[in-house]
């Protein structure tokens, strides 16, 4: 069955006399930071020199961190050079065609703790070689050369070789390092022409083109709104503070959550827009989170944070970073305690290690580590209650034992019943893992999930991304009623969830969806 839309143009007054023409609306043009700077100077001398700022630059004397002193790198049996002509880097590596020759770096990416190099290819291609230097400091196994894939041969001709679709800047990373990016592919070609705004992360890739900004003055306002950034406030007593207004949208996490996601881009996104306009983030999918949700593939942080408590009271990225600079707010356990009661939350009562000790950070416990890109550590942004309890029933990671590697799961959960008394609550991780492994009740286990408007959306999304290949009359209502969702996340995925019932059935279930506001 073939659902369409149709479109009826109208007009009124009289037919006869067509009405005048509209003056064309100039849309907004990118002016650059350092015109943002001429009214921003404080704003601007933060984000110089953030990691925003260095996404993406010409390979150049002070640019360039590797060591293009003749270094040698051999993995396996490829030994790669670095070196030096005059003012340009080059690297001596295996080509498309498995011979050795000379390569031009044209870019570095990135700054810390890795940089990748770009390499001009033809067809306007710039693609990220599989070697990249380590930015840490000597003293913790950085300033060296490393390959990204350790435990691989990868081979000319894989798309994951140096040369190859996956490694290409143009489609894979381009969007997410510059601002005002225009990918340019031709296809008659197959070819690019890409070109960008400005080579970085700058001002207006958050705010949106600044043309009308900047000619009125300021009086015309950005594309971006943030809205009220609101105060978090603690009255005497109270353990957590809460936000003041209430949050009442989330249009700053919509802007960041474009280059801090798991997604998949499907149209022309712009600063502003909302994220599902654009975007299909990934939810908690097999492979990508664990089944209780924590970090597993390279997701990034905008998946796990939608999980947390954080999320559901209204904190945002700005809260504990601060959005031009990207420092964090307050260092430590500090920054936690901007709205968390020190007293209560800042002690041994509570964290059950001396001050000080490994465990006694906030984060040791809340926000486990993963390493990514071989250097890279990345803190798991769900802020979950440690749950050593579900490592020993399911085998996922928890803080407990990643610390103590002399002790098992079962003694850690031990420990954490003694300290609060009583079993821990039910967790949705047992849904999902009884789905993944095709466990008996897994479709029941499913429904009570999705229909839970307690647990946050993404999870609800996850419960029937699942349900949709167990579908059965006993759970169809809770995926009809989905449909319905008042989370927009939730909708997409009942949508999908429908992919197994007839397609009569199923286009009368989905045709409201045609007029969604998302």
């Amino acid at each position: 069955m073939t659902l369409a839309v149709l479109a009826v143009a109208t007009a009124c007054g009289d037919a006869h006399t067509p009405a005048p023409p509209r003056s064309p609306v100039a849309a907004p043009a990118y002016v650059g930071s350092a015109i943002c700077g001429s009214c921003h100077a404080e704003v601007l001398g933060r984000w110089t020199g953030s990691h925003h700022d260095l996404a993406m630059q010409p390979a150049s004397e002070g640019n360039v961190l590797g060591d293009f002193d003749a270094a040698e790198v051999t993995h396996f049996g490829i030994t790669t050079r670095f070196f030096r002509r005059a003012d340009a880097y080059f690297v001596r590596t295996e080509g498309p065609d498995g011979e050795m020759a000379d390569f031009e770096v044209a870019f570095v990416f990135g700054v810390a703790p890795l940089q990748q190099l770009l390499i001009a290819r033809p067809g306007g291609r710039l693609q990220v070689l599989g070697l990249a230097w380590d930015a840490r400091p000597a003293e913790v196994g950085g300033q060296r050369w490393f390959p990204l894939y350790p435990e691989e041969r990868i081979a000319p001709g894989d798309p994951l070789h140096w040369t190859g679709r996956a490694q290409r800047w143009n489609l894979m990373c381009a969007e997410c390092h510059s601002t005002g990016l225009r990918r340019g592919y031709r296809p008659e070609i197959d070819g690019y022409e890409t070109t960008w705004e400005e080579i970085d992360v700058s001002c207006e890739a958050c705010h949106g083109p600044g043309s009308g900004h900047a000619e009125s003055d300021g009086g015309e306002a950005l594309p971006v709104d943030f809205g009220d950034p609101g105060t978090w406030q603690r009255a005497p007593g109270d353990r957590v503070a809460h936000r003041v207004p209430p949050r009442a949208s989330h249009t700053e996490l919509e802007t960041c959550a474009p280059c801090h996601a798991r997604s998949r881009l499907v149209d022309d996104a712009q600063p502003g827009d909302r994220l599902l306009d654009g975007f299909l983030p990934a939810v908690l999918e097999e492979g990508l989170y664990h089944a209780d949700g924590q970090i597993l593939g390279e997701v990034y942080v905008y998946g796990s944070f939608l999980q947390s408590r954080m999320f559901a009271a209204g904190v945002t990225c700005s809260d504990c970073h601060e959005p031009h600079g990207l420092s964090l707010r307050a260092e430590g356990n500090a920054l936690c305690t901007r709205c968390h009661s020190a007293e209560r939350y800042d002690a041994p009562a509570h964290h059950h290690h001396a001050a000080e000790d490994a465990g006694s950070r906030c984060v040791d416990c809340h926000m486990p580590a993963r390493v990514y890109m071989g250097v890279d550590a990345r803190r798991d942004h769900g802020f979950r209650v440690p749950r050593p309890d579900l490592a020993a029933e399911l085998g996922v990671p928890d803080a407990c034992s990643g610390c103590h590697a002399d002790r098992t799961p079962e003694w850690a959960a031990e420990q954490v019943v003694q300290w609060r008394g009583g079993a821990a609550s039910p967790h949705f991780a047992l849904a999902i893992n009884a789905a993944r492994r095709g466990l008996p009740g897994a479709e029941a286990a499913l429904a009570a999930l999705v229909g839970d408007v307690r647990q946050p959306p993404i999870v609800r999304a996850s419960a029937l991304r699942l349900l949709g290949d167990l579908l059965s009359p006993a759970s169809v209502d809770v995926v009809v009623a989905s449909l319905r969702d008042a989370d927009a996340a939730v909708r997409l995925a009942a949508a999908g969830a429908t992919a197994a019932v007839d397609p009569g059935t199923r286009a009368a279930w989905l045709a409201p969806l045609l007029s969604d506001p998302v």
